[in-house]
């Protein structure tokens, strides 16, 4: 694995969960977060995949604050977060799994899943409307407006950003009811970090973009990548393009997209069906069964 000379380490919470992991004999499944969630939105998730047989992990990025209460009391923990430094902290965890676990990972989690795949680290990876790797070309007219709170101030770069509201309706919350966004975004919304998006908007134009994904490496496993119809932040066109480039690799390549459903979907009403989406491609790749060295 590529990992940094230096790489960020885990925390002591979450060494406990990769001990248990470890411990467990079963395989672990990795759930990677992104932009304005913290590590505990994959929690009913986890329920799921422990309850069909895995053990599982699921790390905030560096520095994450522990709780949302602690998140929106210092908005800037999250500033400065680059794109290689969180995918070399999962890299950091995976090294101290006993087994190759599958990887989960949604928007920016999803291209950080996504990077893992192509260092060889997972076994099986699922990408849900995962944020544009370098090579994704398309940029639709309200994944701009999604990001314009980040993009539109260059305060972003040093600072943690918070969406207000409406800004969380239209980029999240689109197909979904008011009253449960507004419940959505009070339990789960927390700041994020600036740079990922400036990273992911200049990435075609920057040879070194830390958003490069290896999607030839023929270790990279089985991919699914599951995009929602609605999605402002993160549309269809885009998914639909990183599954052409991905599918040309020898591994297991799909693309599921769900009707109707926006950029909340692992967290709304209907995150149960995209749980059991995800369960199941992992379940059908084989990765429950671990085959002795």
């Amino acid at each position: 694995m590529a990992v940094s000379a230096n790489p960020p380490t885990p925390t002591e919470q979450e060494r406990a969960d990769i001990a248990r992991a470890n411990e467990s004999g079963r395989r672990p499944v990795m759930f990677v977060h992104g932009l304005w969630l913290l590590s505990s939105s994959w929690d009913r998730w986890r329920t799921v995949f422990e309850e069909a047989g895995f053990s599982t992990v699921a790390p905030g990025w560096p520095d994450d604050p522990p709780s949302i209460e602690a998140a929106r009391a210092d908005p800037d923990a999250f500033a400065s977060k680059m794109v290689q430094e969180v995918t070399d902290y999962y890299l950091a965890a995976i090294a101290e799994l006993a087994v190759r676990p599958a990887v989960v990972g949604h928007s920016f989690g999803g291209l950080i899943a996504q990077k893992i795949a192509g260092e060889g680290a997972s076994v099986a990876t699922v990408a849900i409307d995962p944020a544009p790797f370098q090579g994704v070309l398309s940029v639709p007219f309200s994944s701009l407006k999604s990001s314009a709170p980040v993009v539109g101030h260059l305060s972003s770069l040093k600072h943690g950003v918070t969406l207000s509201f409406d800004e969380f309706r239209y980029g999240w919350a689109n197909a979904l009811e008011e009253d449960e966004a507004r419940a959505l975004y009070d339990e789960f919304h927390v700041a994020a970090p600036g740079n990922p998006i400036f990273q992911v908007v200049s990435a075609n134009l920057n040879p070194f973009a830390e958003t490069k994904v290896d999607t030839k490496n023929p270790d990279r496993g089985p991919l699914l990548l599951i995009g929602g119809e609605a999605d402002h932040t993160v549309p269809v066109k885009p998914t639909e393009q990183a599954y052409r480039i991905q599918s040309k690799n020898p591994g297991v390549t799909e693309l599921i997209v769900l009707p109707n459903r926006g950029h909340s979907l692992t967290i709304d009403h209907g995150w149960a069906e995209v749980a059991q989406t995800s369960l199941d491609f992992i379940v059908r790749m084989g990765a429950l069964t671990i085959n002795p060295a």
